[in-house]
């Protein structure tokens, strides 16, 4: 399949074998993932090498990192939706326009996130539970990361845009190289590399921070020439004629809005769980850092499928190919199940080793095993709730994951684990099993509310078009 088409071919090529489109999405997504979740792990390595307080450091910029992240992954989301959705009807001029309002949206987040950062950052992460020497690591990084903010949310609303025309793979070659670049940098900036001649700046946290804004901020360069020097992609972004459009707008904002303000809850959970886990031990809050980081491996080929599913399901429904939608649907929520499975019992049995890689602290190690351990179990139900909801976004509905993110986070998850630490003292544990609930409770909300929406189209397939 020609991924450098035109997208009116591309959408033709994916009705002749939807399955087939889904994997010629999704595989590019996922080596992409792939390589930026390698680059997730192998930092959280070096940073482990400078010892538990640093990671505990990162760990209480990790809701504000995915405050950000949430805020242009969500409204992305509906980028992709959109501009989706016009192609399958052939509207290119509308494409074309919601494209433009991705970046003029991105300029608005990096002025708001990039100023109250650098003002407010260090009293943020206070008010967050850090203190002495894990509250001076952590602005440390946060300072250096709050500068590189706008390369992040351009390079991001860039990845969406692309991706609501079909276009998977230049996004992923463009990441690999910005994440191999990082790599390389991480060691030079964080260590002394005494063995090397004194190679190397020793900047510890600082260092990790730089080396991520210099090559996020070349992975930007990469797009602007791209785009706009070399017009690559099928989309056309003529600036200087933009004209703000209150219905694409408000077509970006019904799917993306929801979803932002989805991830703007988990970060908020994010924040609430390292309150509660700071009042076993820092280790405990550099645990939960830790098996974050490795449960990347379970989930990223269901984001991968996950996200080419947002573009299939925008294209057929827009296109009013039904049965297409339906079908890739159903292909698309099994091939996830089965996955997770097989990576969740994966994890599972390496889970010692892995944490191993990360830190020699025996108790860090140990609780980022237990958590691993038992949220595996209920990784398979994680996953089609993340499928279900992308499905209803591509269908230009984002209230769904909304609702389900609030009843299991803010209603569920965090009221338990609160109650379980400090009105019963139970130990850590309790909080995985106050996660393990309300993630159950999630998936049949998700597994009911899209079976809602596809009767919905059962009954418009019935309607002649």
């Amino acid at each position: 399949m020609d991924l450098n088409s035109k997208p009116e071919s591309r959408l033709k090529t994916f009705l002749e074998n939807p399955s087939k489109a889904l994997w010629s999405l999704a595989i590019p997504i996922m080596f992409g993932m792939g390589i930026h979740t390698l680059y997730n792990l192998v930092d959280m390595i070096f940073i482990g090498r400078l010892g538990g307080d640093a990671i505990a450091g990162i760990a209480f910029n990790m809701p504000l990192f995915f405050l950000m992240l949430g805020l242009t992954m969500g409204l992305g989301t509906g980028v992709t939706a959109s501009i989706a959705r016009f192609i399958g009807e052939n509207n290119k001029s509308n494409a074309d326009n919601s494209a433009e309002h991705a970046l003029a949206l991105g300029a608005i987040i990096s002025l708001i996130f990039t100023s109250l950062g650098l003002v407010y950052g260090q009293d943020i992460l206070k008010s967050l539970g850090a203190d002495g020497k894990i509250l001076e690591l952590g602005w440390d990084y946060l300072f250096v990361i709050c500068i590189g903010l706008p390369f992040m949310i351009f390079s991001g609303f860039f990845r969406s845009i692309l991706a609501g025309e079909g276009d998977m793979k230049f996004p992923m070659i463009v990441a690999a190289l910005g994440t191999i670049l990082n790599i390389i940098l991480d060691p030079l900036f964080i260590f002394e590399l005494k063995q090397f001649g004194s190679i190397g700046f020793g900047l510890g946290v600082k260092g990790a921070a730089i080396a991520t804004v210099i090559s996020q901020a070349t992975v930007f360069v990469i797009f602007i020439f791209m785009l706009f020097v070399k017009e690559h992609a099928y989309i056309t972004f003529r600036l200087q004629f933009f004209s703000p459009s209150k219905t694409i707008l408000w077509d970006i904002i019904k799917v993306g809005m929801p979803a932002s303000l989805s991830m703007v809850i988990m970060a908020l959970g994010q924040g609430v769980f390292n309150r509660i886990l700071i009042h076993y031990s820092s280790q405990t809050v550099a645990a939960y850092q830790v098996a974050g980081r490795l449960d990347m491996l379970i989930f990223l080929p269901i984001f991968a499928i996950a996200g080419a599913l947002t573009t299939l399901v925008g294209m057929f429904y827009g296109a009013k190919e039904i049965k297409s939608l339906k079908s890739i649907v159903n292909y698309g929520i099994s091939r996830a199940f089965f996955i997770t499975v097989g990576s969740s019992a994966f994890v599972y049995a390496f889970a010692p080793t892995f944490s191993e890689f990360f830190t020699s602290d025996v108790e860090i190690q140990n609780v980022a095993v237990e958590f691993l351990r038992l949220m595996t179990l209920v990784y398979p139900f994680v996953a089609i709730a993340i499928i279900s909801g992308r499905v209803m976004q591509g269908l230009g509905n984002g209230i769904p994951v909304l609702v389900i993110t609030i009843i299991r986070v803010l209603g569920v998850s965090a009221p338990l684990a609160m109650y379980f630490s400090f009105v019963l003292s139970k130990p850590v544990e309790w909080n995985w099993y106050a996660m393990m609930i309300s993630t159950s409770i999630a998936f049949v909300i998700a597994v009911s509310w899209v079976r809602i929406e596809m009767n919905k189209l059962n009954r418009l397939e019935k309607v002649p078009i």
